[in-house]
């Protein structure tokens, strides 16, 4: 059972806008009922947030959140820092910290909050008193006044809380967990672990804080042997429930999560008596990756337990649940049941084919359970019932339209920081906050609340995505490191996957698209034929054919150049001379560019990321021609003879921080173009630049080393910021696209300390960017020697072709029409791949 885009017939009419126009005018009002798509305001880091005198390199999460009544205060748990915090979210853009409460100060050192509930001047916080000693579960829930953060009451629940829900008239379900101990020997950290959980419950009408006592509905008798009707349900190991999750619908039916179980539990909350249970069933994931080896191949089908994690009623008679998996399941997807534990519609395996599609899938998972959906919310704005569903392992939530809950319509992917957990729609002001639990100073990931907000741009985030390959699947594809222009096409660029992947690709993109469209991959091939394992980080497009590659190795000598046919096949290969690879550690090439002198002949250039080394295996490294400064490499093609420019990167602004070029491009006026830039990411990110070098004269000597001065042309860090996203660290690809365009990308690392969020922006012509006239004729007319387009005219979907030409995106078009533009093309099919797949 697949899903399918939702296409507005009044929508399609925005495709064949040209960009200035769509830059120009109001995007029209929606009805009610009309989805409507989401847009990234803000992404708050939680470190802000911590107390005076706390580390900011300390972890601190941003696990499950809630919202007070007025919709402007989020308080979300954080369980490594053992605190709750606040956070003003009334003006979306900027959200303000507002302190924390630290739960050592309300009970113990080790206390941890599991799940919040706001509930008129209330927060409800549960809180884990555990600590680690599994056979005596101990838990409470603490009730503060959030006008002035005093705590109220005290309630000891018996047991070990995980998740907490709170009805529309105040009746209260948690679900006691009473967790296993996965290094239980005896047991292999498995089924059964006593005791076994429960649900509690609490009336918030009845009187004060003070007066609010705890009711358990339990899942096993006196006895501790499972009730009949659990008994009877198929579960794993019925006398060790392990409650996970809770969602209350408006009749008061508690859907109940038994993870572990791989089971759902509905309740009747009015009287306290569990009406069913059932098994969630396998699911079959087809056209999957599940094989961890560095390939992305959506070829493999997995058949596992669902073992749902987060629940959620879509209305009163549908329930759908994220199929995350935690002891021996995990589908790769989600699934809509109906209450009594029918299967209405099941995602298969299109919800790990969307993470292949947005570039965000993480290999390093294939072998386990893949994306790990885990949190799954469902909300109703402008009329439209909306489901949210989390991939804990991809960063990403992913959008529907569930107007039909037995056929859920893809509608966007946002993305989000790293591991997102808590999922919390705002109804009233047409919100979602995304809370994260992902946190490590050390590489920069850190965990945050993520703001979105229906909103007049549809900015729909995505800047590339994915085609689909022979198969009908979406092209695998991940950290673009390298960018070039097609010499005989003025749409389409090139971009390459460094070693994040095991073997090396050639990405060919669509590129005015919007978003723009990965429709070809030329798989890069040795000279005896077998698959290349180079660590692509520059490319250049060859106007008689083929492609050089620079290829960045685990030691200097290791660098080479690579020069291939149009079919990726290597032809040649040049290492560096060993009197400078021997002064090059890990950071090598990172960027190759070429150009014909006035003798015909092919002339490269190569940047070298960082200095050279006087040892590069010594520690610490010392520098061989200054402390900050790195080279240009000039190599002749047919005389064989290298010159070199130096280079002089700029100080760095933190400790642990380093510069380094990251790649480099001829201008039409015979200037380079090189990005410089530091290993710093979100609010931290300093410099993301472009700068020009003017070529020295080299006369006819060799081995010559001339300094040259570098003119700052266009700092980019303002470009990635407009996200509203974690700033990404690795800008690396760098093109000017035969319209005069300069188009840039962003490497995600394979998600490898990254969010893996790649930003593809076109920021202006030469003239805007690097100060360089354009010719009348921008395109250049194909030669018999050049590299003609390698897709056929029939392989190029329609829409593009009609709408797709005029939306590229200059330094000013960054928003509304960019957003607009990558709108429209979604309807007309050149969004998800998945999204075509047929309805259930």
């Amino acid at each position: 059972m697949r899903f399918q885009r939702f296409a507005p017939a009044a929508a399609l009419a925005i495709a064949s806008l040209s960009f200035a126009a769509v830059a120009s005018s109001t995007f029209p009002a929606f009805a009610a009922g009309t989805p409507q798509l989401f847009e990234r305001t803000a992404t708050y880091p939680v470190y802000l947030n911590v107390p005076a005198g706390v580390d900011p390199a300390a972890e601190t999460v941003a696990e499950i959140s809630t919202v007070t009544p007025d919709g402007n205060t989020v308080i979300y748990t954080d369980a490594a820092g053992k605190r709750i915090g606040f956070l003003d979210i009334s003006t979306p853009a900027a959200p303000q910290g507002l302190g924390t409460v630290s739960l050592a100060e309300l009970g113990h050192a080790d206390d941890q909050p599991t799940s919040v509930a706001a509930y008129g001047d209330y927060v409800l916080v549960v809180i884990d008193e555990t600590g680690g000693d599994f056979l005596n579960p101990k838990g409470r829930v603490d009730v503060l006044r959030v006008s002035d953060r005093t705590r109220v009451a005290s309630i000891d629940l018996g047991g070990q809380p995980d998740s907490i829900a709170i009805s529309h008239d105040g009746k209260v379900a948690i679900a006691m967990e009473n967790q296993r101990d996965e290094n239980r020997a005896d047991v292999n950290g498995g089924l059964p672990q006593l005791p076994g959980g429960f649900i509690q419950t609490l009336d918030l009408t009845v009187g004060a804080p003070s007066t609010w006592t705890p009711t358990p509905i339990n899942f096993l008798d006196a006895s501790g042997a499972p009730l009949p009707i659990v008994a009877a349900a198929g579960l794993v190991s019925p006398e060790d429930p392990e409650p996970e999750y809770v969602s209350i619908n408006s009749k008061n039916q508690l859907a109940v999560t038994l993870q572990e179980n791989n089971g759902v539990a509905i309740i009747d909350l009015n009287t306290k008596q569990i009406t069913n249970v059932w098994s969630a069933g396998q699911a079959i994931a087809t056209n999957v990756d599940a094989t961890k080896d560095g390939k992305i191949s959506l070829t493999e089908t997995v058949t596992a337990s669902r073992e749902p994690d987060a629940i959620g009623w879509v209305d009163d008679t549908h329930l759908a649940t994220a199929n995350e998996g935690d002891w021996k399941g995990g589908s790769r997807g989600w699934t809509v049941f109906s209450p009594s534990g029918e299967v209405l519609w099941d995602a298969d395996g299109s919800f790990e084919q969307l993470a292949v599609e947005y570039g965000l899938y993480n290999d390093s998972r294939a072998g386990k359970k893949g994306t790990e959906p885990e949190g799954i919310a469902m909300a109703t704005m402008n009329g439209v019932r909306y489901a949210f569903v989390a991939s804990e392992r991809s960063n990403f939530v992913a959008v529907y339209d569930m107007t039909n809950p037995a056929s859920p319509k893809f509608v966007q992917t946002l993305f989000t920081t790293n591991g997102p957990e808590g999922i919390l729609p705002i109804e009233s002001r047409n919100m979602l906050v995304v809370s994260s639990e992902t946190d490590d100073a050390s590489v920069g990931v850190r965990a945050s609340v993520n703001i979105f907000q229906i909103g007049a741009t549809n900015d729909g985030q995505a800047s590339i995505v994915s085609g689909p390959d022979a198969n009908g699947m979406p092209i695998g594809w991940s950290a673009l490191g390298a960018l070039s222009a097609d010499p005989a096409d003025a749409s389409r660029l090139y971009a390459a996957s460094d070693i994040a992947l095991k073997t090396s690709r050639i990405y060919s993109i669509a590129s005015t698209a919007s978003p723009a469209v990965i429709d070809r991959v030329i798989e890069v091939t040795n000279a005896d034929g077998t698959p290349a394992k180079y660590d692509i980080e520059g490319l250049y497009a060859r106007p008689d054919g083929g492609f050089w590659l620079a290829s960045e190795g685990a030691t200097g000598a290791e660098n080479l150049i690579v020069r291939t046919d149009a079919a990726g096949n290597t032809l040649d290969t040049i290492a560096l001379p060993a009197e400078v690879s021997g002064h090059i550690g890990k950071w090598g090439f990172e960027g190759i560019t070429a150009t014909t002198n006035a003798q015909g002949e092919e002339i490269l250039y190569v940047a070298i990321q960082r200095p050279l080394w006087q040892d590069p295996t010594a520690k610490p490294l010392a520098s061989l021609e200054g402390e900050n400064t790195t080279r240009i490499g000039q190599y002749n093609t047919v005389t064989g003879t290298w010159n070199w420019i130096q280079y002089e990167l700029e100080p760095t602004s933190m400790a642990g921080d380093w510069m380094g070029l990251s790649e480099i491009t001829m201008l039409s006026d015979g200037r380079l173009a090189v990005i410089e830039r530091d290993k710093l990411n979100g609010p931290n990110a300093t410099v993301k630049r472009l700068y020009t070098v003017e070529v020295p004269d080299f006369g006819t000597g060799e081995n010559q080393v001339i300094a040259a001065k570098k003119t700052l042309a266009f700092d980019a860090l303002p470009v990635l910021q407009s996200t509203n996203g974690w700033t990404q660290e690795k800008l690396e690809g760098m093109t000017v696209r035969g319209d005069g365009q300069v188009c840039i990308v962003t490497d995600n690392d394979g998600l490898k300390d990254a969010t893996g969020e790649t930003v593809f922006r076109c920021i202006g012509t030469e003239a805007e960017v690097f100060g360089i006239e354009q010719p009348a004729t921008a395109t250049p007319a194909p030669t018999a020697s050049a590299t003609p387009s390698d897709t056929p005219a029939a392989e190029t979907p329609a829409a593009e072709e009609a709408a797709g030409k005029d939306l590229a995106g200059t330094g000013a078009d960054l928003g509304v029409a960019a957003g607009i533009a990558a709108f429209a093309l979604g309807l007309l099919g050149l969004g998800s791949i998945a999204a075509r797949r047929r309805n259930a």
